[in-house]
């Protein structure tokens, strides 16, 4: 639930209808196509120094692989970019003196190159030095067509990310949200740093509550298109919908189990907004709470076995776990009187959701074992977070100058980036699982 966009459960806000036709879309011109600004702030506690030198034929590319690597390193938090500041492309055939590269406080160094193949593709190499020990790191190529190039530069930088923290990078996969611009809402699937932006479907009705597929191949969502909150499921690659709930009041909240066989979902089928479940090829739904008060924003936890859910059922929306298949409820939240939108780590220790705090909505992170609440923003108007797949990173929308703009934070709320549409309100981000 997002209290710019209330849960369909908590308040069905009288909307305008219209006429025309919602659909499906695979391809929209150049100019169409959202396009991001990415400003970091903050400082993180430790952070590794790194050199990106330009890559030789980077120039006359029509990507700076470069650059994108740099920035995805940075907006990860682990690192500190050391501007090469005049450094001549190094190729990744080339050794590097590591003495200069250490009086500029490098602890280790990546260059490559960017060689045009014809027909259209590209071949992108690239070599990682351990500068310190002036060790050779290892190196990947990449023959790739170039609509691609930023996704083997996001590659790229998974690469280093891994070799250097030990964890896996997240810079190769993608994120969701939802834009308007005027009397359209647009689903958009873009690259995790906001770029590459495609369309996956348009309407002049609400779109809410994007949710991925285990597997990143399909996302389930709200749409209002045929005047009612009705749940599709939509494959990226084909455009190809299907109905997923579409039963008598409200159909809201779609999220996946897993092992991607069932969803939970929200529905007023009985009267009272209640969670149910769904086999994520449609059917008969389950019910799974049997409250008398409104229970919505179901996830699963990582392992499956519980679901954390949002229910008014103590008096004001607070967030509550149960096991998957229903019975007795713990609550989670207690501080504040208002807590909803809850978002699950990967790794099954954090909790992020938003909280009320003096009339403003902040994201806040729970550590699940202890209870500890850090809070990671001081904005007023913060909503939908959504972790990347290796726990680190936070995406979010929060309200800059009247918009919803796009956000990510570290954990530990040190680094944030903004990923900005000028010309668009952006709600409803939804971070993709690693590509399987």
């Amino acid at each position: 639930m997002t209290h710019s966009e209330p849960s369909i459960s908590f308040s069905v806000a009288n909307r305008r209808r219209r006429k025309l036709l919602a659909a499906p879309l695979l391809f929209l011109p150049l100019s169409a196509l959202a396009q991001f600004r990415v400003e970091i702030s903050g400082v993180g506690m430790t952070q590794l120094p790194i050199a990106i030198t330009p890559f030789r034929g980077e120039t006359g590319s029509p990507q700076v692989i470069s650059h994108i690597v740099s920035a995805d390193l940075e907006r990860s938090g682990q690192f500190r970019i050391v501007a090469p500041d005049g450094a001549a492309a190094m190729d990744e055939t080339t050794r590097p003196d590591v003495s200069v590269w250490r009086q500029r406080g490098a602890d280790s160094l990546a260059g490559g190159s960017i060689n045009a193949l014809g027909g259209g593709r590209y071949d992108v190499r690239f070599r990682l030095w351990d500068v310190v020990k002036d060790a050779d790191l290892g190196g990947q190529d990449y023959m790739v067509p170039q609509a691609d190039l930023r996704l083997a530069a996001h590659k790229i930088a998974d690469y280093i990310y891994e070799k250097l923290t030990g964890e896996k990078g997240v810079f190769s996969t993608r994120l969701a949200y939802v834009t308007r611009a005027g009397d359209r809402y647009t689903l958009w699937v873009a690259d995790a740093d906001g770029e590459n932006a495609q369309p996956a479907f348009s309407s002049p009705e609400s779109i809410i509550s994007p949710a991925w597929s285990p597997d990143g191949r399909s996302i389930a969502y709200v749409s209002f298109e045929s005047r009612k909150p009705v749940v599709y499921v939509q494959n990226i690659a084909s455009g190809r919908r299907q109905l997923l709930a579409n039963f008598k009041g409200s159909n809201s909240a779609p999220t996946w189990s897993p092992d991607g066989r069932t969803l939970a979902v929200t529905l007023s089928l009985a009267g009272g907004s209640q969670l149910y479940l769904i086999s994520a090829g449609g059917g008969r739904p389950q019910r799974i709470t049997q409250s008398q008060s409104i229970d919505t924003e179901p996830r699963f936890s990582p392992n499956g076995q519980q679901i954390y859910f949002v229910s008014d059922r103590g008096g004001s929306p607070q967030i509550y776990r149960m096991p998957a298949g229903g019975g007795s409820a713990q609550r989670v939240t207690f501080e504040g009187n208002y807590n909803v939108s809850p978002a699950l780590s990967p790794d099954g220790r954090w909790m992020a959701y938003i909280t009320r705090s003096g009339g403003d909505y902040q994201l806040r992170v729970m550590d699940l074992s202890s209870g500890q609440i850090n809070a990671l923003t001081n904005t007023a108007d913060d909503a939908s977070p959504s972790f990347a797949p290796n726990s680190r990173l936070i995406v979010y929308t929060t309200k800059q100058g009247g918009r919803g703009a796009l956000m990510t934070t570290t954990v530990d709320g040190k680094i944030k980036a903004q990923l900005a549409i000028p010309s668009s309100d952006v709600r409803e981000p939804a971070w993709g699982p690693y590509q399987r």
